[in-house]
């Protein structure tokens, strides 16, 4: 077991414990500003990290380092980094100068790495859900404001739907399949004539649970109330480095495991896609 490839995501979530006491600890109206400088600098060493780190797959098979992740989790620190810039001072003006706004970014922005990196639906699930319970805070973190409450509400409610179709997805495919390993799925369906529908029905439940994380349609209803109603950064880093990770995560999970089934589920994405494609075109003239 090779855990050294994990090295940026530890590294980060030790950096996220650190600076958390640092806020606790520290008492002052200048807290907000150095936890803020602070989880920059994480974020720039975990980027060094990256590049400097080795490629390879670890801890039995569950976490992947390669080019692939290494250049999203790159995009993703850069988006998290502006995010946690552009909100030094917005933050300053609307009264939301607490501690805990940078370091909730810090471990969504983990959730985000180990997404990226992840070869396993259940290190898959697990990143996934430590970024939205992050990001569902930071949703209502304006708690003084009506919209922000319901913003984070509408999010917390449907990101809990949407966790719970790709859970049981997850589990019909270990059902039917015996593993959840990439590439274990991928040498048991090599020959798609073998592949029972379950199996079917479980990779369907999982794109519908990925299509949510990246707000496509018909899965968006959530998306135009929670932009509207989250702080102003919050709303930068939802669509940059979560949309990101996401894209990144489905790319992985469909094509690895899933690529020699890649007629039973192409179909879905080409309608989601075309149907994201023209409510975006076509809904704004409203």
């Amino acid at each position: 077991m090779n855990w050294t490839l994990a090295l940026p995501e530890l590294v980060l979530a030790c950096c996220g414990m650190a600076i958390l006491m640092v806020g606790v600890l520290q008492k002052g109206r200048e807290t907000f500003e150095l936890c803020s400088m602070l989880t920059i600098g994480a974020f720039v060493l975990a980027g060094m990290l990256l590049i400097a780190g080795p490629a390879g797959s670890g801890y039995h098979g569950q976490f992947v380092s390669d080019r692939f992740s290494a250049f999203i989790n790159l995009l993703v620190l850069a988006g998290s980094a502006l995010t946690v810039i552009a909100s030094l001072d917005y933050n300053e003006h609307e009264n939301l100068r607490r501690f805990e706004f940078p370091v909730l970014i810090l471990f969504a922005t983990v959730g985000m790495l180990v997404m990226a990196s992840s070869s396993n639906l259940m290190t898959l699930y697990v990143g996934l859900e430590l970024q939205s319970l992050s990001i569902y805070v930071l949703a209502a973190f304006a708690r003084d404001q009506l919209r922000s409450s319901e913003a984070g509400l509408k999010y917390f409610v449907l990101g809990s739907l949407a966790s719970g179709l790709l859970l049981y997805g997850i589990s019909l495919v270990y059902g039917f399949s015996g593993s959840m390993q990439f590439d274990q799925l991928a040498r048991v369906l090599a020959d798609p004539a073998k592949v029972s529908p379950g199996l079917i029905v479980g990779i369907v439940f999982i794109v519908v649970g990925l299509a949510f994380k990246v707000s496509a349609v018909p899965f968006h209803m959530w998306t135009p109330d929670v932009y509207e109603g989250a702080p102003t950064p919050v709303t930068l880093m939802l669509g940059t480095a979560p949309k990101v990770a996401a894209m990144a995560l489905l790319v992985r999970a469909m094509a690895t495991p899933f690529g020699h089934l890649l007629a039973q589920w192409q179909q879905l994405i080409v309608l989601v896609s075309i149907a994201s494609v023209l409510l975006g075109a076509f809904a704004a003239m409203g």
